[in-house]
């Protein structure tokens, strides 16, 4: 029998060929030394049932704002404070601590968070964007954008804003109650003031004046009237009699003095000095308790001037978080509808370092964000940023923010900060060589091409002890549009032109004139010259 027929020497079997499942060996084989996982895609069990039972699920979770997809399965990942707390109930409070190397889109991870929770009603609230990076995307979701600086805007600190409009609407007994949470909330804000311009903190005599000061304004203020700094300095000149009793004064005009000097004089140095502009004159935009988002842009203010930040910081939060509670005190009257708050501070080390009074403000923030109906964000580079504040005490506060927050969030580090991570969260070694390796700089780009580093949109969400999920967020035009961190670095081709003409002007003003010496430059055009030459 032929070996090429069957059995009954019929029809000769063909053999295929066997094709190996990585390509043939040799050169044009096609030979790969690697197969690619095939990617994983979720579907509802109505969109998926043919497939059964070929579908599974995977660890990634779903919930909250669709946030990239798993590093590893490509599995969607979704997650925000709000929605993990309320929802989900995978943390038990709703902060996030986001720490990372500049550059490798931080900022633009929250602005995707910041865009997901207000398609859902949450109110975004960023009280002091440094840089900016959020004011676009604000405008873009039709928010209010409040810019606080020499010349562009300030902020009245005794105004007690929303909660004083809160309070006369709500009326009767919970209104008492605001216009006393008003109160001290101003009283806090000008003591606050005051120790950023002196370094240390006020008295507790000077907090009496201060509060009697501030009570002697609010009952002979008229309706419609905002009291201003200026009219605490008036009151202290005229010392009222509600005033004076906190004193001792025991009607001697020389104890009085001496008991409210140094409070005035501290009070002249804000409005006479570098703060006075910003401070002194009537709040020139309200926050609006309606606006589906708000931002209050402070990049005006230089960043040498630390005083003018940590006090414009300070009003900031006073202010929104006054919105805050009177939005929850108008829904409790039944006034108003139930809202929830997500609040944003980016580049933390900035205000940590400018105040100490901002450190206790933050920490008080995260110990009741639950009771406020209000989440958090907070950014950062490292935690030695924490290590840089001036007393022991400060430094642990700033500890207990990560200690605290219901999710960490890690984008490229080096290896010793990981492992001091590591001690507060609960990191594994492969999670540490995994950040560790996004925080390598890109390679050479050969003919100047720009190059990403590898760990740009690369992030680690750490919540608890659970494994970390690593995600890789790509993001989409309308994002790249509304948020660049690097627009002054942006390549200006006028600007360029216009520079190169105005350059090859002058080099021929200067030939006429009697020659220079101009290397690798041709006056006539402005066309490169591999030597200097004369120019006659």
């Amino acid at each position: 029998m032929d070996a090429g027929r069957g059995r009954g020497g019929g029809t000769p079997r063909v053999k295929e060929p066997y094709v190996p499942p990585r390509g043939w060996y040799g050169p044009g084989g096609g030979r790969v030394g690697y197969l690619d996982p095939p990617t994983m895609w979720r579907a509802t069990t109505v969109q998926a049932c043919g497939m059964w039972p070929f579908a599974a699920g995977s660890g990634a979770p779903m919930t909250g704002v669709p946030l990239g997809q798993h590093l590893f399965t490509g599995a969607t990942v979704c997650g925000d404070p709000l929605s993990w707390f309320t929802r989900a109930r995978y943390i038990s409070n709703p902060s996030l601590f986001m720490l990372g190397m500049p550059g490798l889109g931080k900022s633009t991870l929250i602005n995707r968070m910041l865009i997901g929770l207000a398609a859902t009603g949450v109110v975004p609230l960023v009280l002091g964007d440094l840089k900016p990076d959020y004011a676009d995307t604000v405008r873009a979701l039709g928010g209010q954008v409040i810019s606080i600086g020499r010349g562009r805007g300030g902020i009245n600190v005794l105004d007690p804003g929303a909660m004083g409009a809160a309070a006369a609407k709500v009326g009767g007994e919970a209104g008492e109650i605001l216009k006393a949470e008003a109160h001290g909330r101003v009283l806090n804000m000008v003591a606050a003031l005051v120790t950023i311009v002196r370094g240390r903190p006020m008295d507790d005599h000077e907090q009496s004046v201060l509060s009697a000061v501030l009570h002697h304004l609010r009952e002979r203020t008229p309706t419609g009237r905002t009291a201003l700094l200026p009219d605490v300095l008036r009151v202290l000149d005229e010392g009222p009699p509600r005033v004076r009793a906190v004193t001792l004064d025991r009607g001697e005009d020389t104890r009085y003095r001496d008991a409210v000097d140094p409070l005035h004089r501290s009070l002249l140095g804000i409005l006479d000095g570098p703060l006075g502009d910003t401070f002194a004159s009537e709040t020139s935009t309200r926050i609006d308790p309606n606006a589906p988002a708000v931002c209050i842009d402070i990049s005006g203010i230089g960043e040498a001037d630390t005083q003018l930040t940590a006090a414009a910081m300070l009003a900031a939060w006073s202010d929104g978080l006054g919105t805050v509670a009177a939005s929850h005190a108008l829904a409790d009257a039944g006034l108003a509808p139930r809202r929830w708050f997500f609040t944003v501070l980016d580049e933390l080390w900035r205000p940590l370092r400018a105040a100490s009074g901002i450190v206790d403000r933050i920490d008080a923030l995260t110990r009741l964000n639950r009771s406020l109906g209000l989440g958090d964000a907070k950014i950062t580079h490292t935690l030695k940023d924490a290590e840089a504040l001036g007393t022991d005490a400060d430094r642990a506060k700033a500890r207990g923010f990560v200690e605290r927050a219901g999710m960490v969030v890690c984008a490229g580090l080096p290896r010793s900060e990981m492992e001091e991570l590591g001690k507060v969260v609960g990191l594994s070694r492969r999670e540490i060589e995994l950040v560790s390796s996004w925080s390598s700089p890109p390679g050479w780009g050969v003919a100047g091409e720009n190059e990403d580093p590898p760990g740009r949109g690369r992030f680690l969400i750490k919540v608890g002890g659970r494994p970390g999920i690593p995600i890789n967020v790509a993001i989409t035009d309308a994002e790249r549009r509304l948020h660049n961190t690097n627009t002054r670095w942006t390549p200006n081709e006028v600007a360029a032109e216009q520079s190169l003409a105005e350059t090859a002007a002058h080099v021929a003003r200067a030939a006429g004139e009697g020659g220079l010496i101009l290397p690798g430059l041709d006056a006539a055009d402005g066309d490169p010259h591999p030597t200097g030459r004369w120019m006659a």
